[in-house]
């Protein structure tokens, strides 16, 4: 008899496994900041039994919400333009909408505008009207950007710091989700939970810029702390010298991995305990840490659509 209550029991879990699991078409309409959650969304999603992703994108570097929805009138009224893709395969927005039955179509401001208020409408209700038309059966999902690494030098111009971006571009977001009934997947909470829960001797910390004029290849400031931002070298094409860059705004790898956790448990509904992929330059136990964050993040943040 217990026998055949432990049957009944695995036959009870693995029938709300499969129920649990998912195939989903995911549609993203962004920027650089959309297209770093191709780049670890694949390996999660399939390192979780019965879950499946199809993902495209409809993605302009630094595209804001105004560009999109300019790109989409221009092309409507010129067939040849197509702003979207690379130089073989470009395409307009209306094509990509329609060219599968996506089951998310997520949206985002551009990240320099996520803080400011005025540069939303009237391009995000455009933009969610001409979704919901061609593609009535997606669920439209904002996803929430983040504020920068502390480097970066707009700070000084916009006379802004890193949290200070971060309470205004949630603000702004929260306040978009709440006017359409949106969900949001909160990246930017999750990167800022991750710098918070960071302790103060490992966290990222500021630099004197001449620093990078007295370093060699392939020698780097330290970097380490933050899940935003890298140093890098590149080669200019004309001359053959190497140069350092910093690249402030955008995640690096650590930061790609959160992304790629809260993003498969905000669509999939399951735990990012439930992913087993780890990339190979991530160890166990910061990957367990990222996974606790996005999962914090994605609890607490403040929903307006349940």
């Amino acid at each position: 008899m217990q026998c055949l209550k432990k049957i009944a029991l695995a036959a009870v879990l693995a029938a709300a496994t499969v129920c649990s699991a998912k195939e989903l078409k995911v549609l993203t309409i962004g920027n650089s900041f959309a297209d770093s959650a191709f780049h670890y969304l694949p390996s999660v999603v399939k390192s979780v039994p019965g879950c499946k992703i199809e993902m495209d994108r409809a993605n302009i570097g630094g595209c804001t919400l105004e560009r999109h929805w300019n790109e989409h009138q221009k092309a409507e009224k010129d067939p040849n333009y197509k702003p979207y893709g690379w130089s073989r395969k470009k395409r307009p927005l209306r094509e990509i909408l329609t060219s599968k039955k996506w089951d998310v179509v997520t949206i985002q401001q551009g990240s320099h505008q996520s803080w400011k208020p005025e540069s939303y409408e009237p391009y995000a209700e455009n933009l969610i009207k001409l979704i919901r038309e061609l593609a009535p059966q997606a669920e439209i999902v904002i996803q929430q950007t983040w504020s920068y690494r502390i480097d970066d030098g707009r700070f000084k111009n916009w006379k802004i710091g890193q949290t200070e971006m971060y309470d205004r571009l949630t603000k702004c977001y929260r306040d978009l989700a709440k006017k359409y009934q949106l969900r949001v997947i909160p990246t930017g909470a999750a990167v800022q939970l991750t710098r918070a829960k960071t302790p103060d001797s490992e966290k990222f910390k500021s630099y004197d810029p001449a620093i990078l004029k007295t370093l060699r290849w392939p020698d780097l400031p330290p970097q380490a702390g933050d899940v935003v931002g890298k140093f890098y070298w590149y080669k200019n094409r004309k001359t053959g010298e190497m140069y350092i860059a910093c690249d402030a705004p955008h995640l690096n790898a650590r930061g790609d991995y959160l992304q790629a956790c809260l993003w498969f448990a905000a669509l999939y509904g399951r735990k990012t305990s439930d992913v087993k992929f780890i990339p190979n330059m991530i160890g166990k136990s910061d990957a367990e840490f990222l996974q606790q964050c996005a999962q914090e993040a994605l609890d607490t943040f403040p929903q307006a659509k349940k």
